[in-house]
């Protein structure tokens, strides 16, 4: 397929027209024209570069690309040896952030949430992008604790007692735990994302809320897989999800 037919079919997917975005959202760096093979990952590294040349792609999709608002805007260092490494290879680089935390299908969240089981009934945060939700069954904190290290493969952060009932949820992909005091306001028994703050620790503790920071790197893994899933069926294209390990 034509690389202007993906990134239009993309950027229409997600509607990133609607976003106030801290980066760019869509084709970051272009390549050659033609694609049929599309790489995707978390985040464009420079080993997820080397890998997806490996695979001989054409195209890389990430959650995490490049751009950043109030970064160093030169193109210098670890900045120019990635760029630099895709624009010798003729390597495209697609680039979706909150659009592809947001999204009701492919979105981080979205299947987040289907992989640990939870029961989306609304949104907040800036854009919508936090999940608040149910349990199917009330469970233990332990018990929860329990799924996410089975389905996420790591065994996540929680502060709370771990023989808590809990029920109602909220979540957030990645770095959200400034979403966790309004959680707590809207009634949530725990709330799971990616990352804890020092000063979460003391919020958890005095609320009574659990948190559980799971990985920002671990909770992400999933919309750009299942988005490229669906290129690859859609367009007829060979799709490789390629896992750079993160402790974080």
């Amino acid at each position: 397929m034509h690389r202007d037919e993906l990134e239009n079919h993309l950027n229409q997917l997600l509607e990133i027209s609607r976003f106030h975005d801290y980066c760019p959202n869509g084709l970051q760096v272009e390549g050659r024209h033609d694609i049929r093979t599309l790489v995707s990952g978390v985040t464009a590294s420079y080993d997820l570069l080397q890998a997806a040349i490996s695979a001989k792609a054409d195209a890389i999709l990430v959650h995490h690309g490049y751009f950043w608002r109030g970064e160093d805007m030169r193109i210098t260092g670890i900045k120019s040896r990635r760029i630099g490494l895709l624009i010798t290879h003729k390597i495209n680089l697609f680039a979706y952030h909150l659009p592809l935390d947001v999204h009701p299908q492919f979105g981080n969240n979205a299947v987040l949430g289907k992989k640990l089981g939870l029961i989306e009934t609304g949104r907040f945060g800036d854009q919508d992008v936090a999940f608040q939700g149910e349990l199917p069954h009330a469970t233990t904190l332990k018990a929860l604790g329990e799924k996410i290290s089975r389905t996420l493969l790591r065994k996540p952060m929680m502060i709370g007692d771990a023989n808590k009932t809990l029920r109602q949820v909220a979540w957030c992909t990645g770095a959200a735990q400034s979403y966790f005091e309004t959680a707590i306001r809207q009634g949530a028994d725990a709330f799971i994302t990616g990352e804890i703050s020092e000063q979460s620790v003391h919020a958890a503790r005095e609320s009574g809320v659990a948190f559980i920071a799971a990985g920002h790197h671990a909770t992400e893994r999933y919309g750009v897989q299942a988005l490229g899933d669906h290129l690859a069926q859609k367009f007829d294209i060979r799709h490789q999800f390629i896992d750079v390990d993160n402790p974080i």
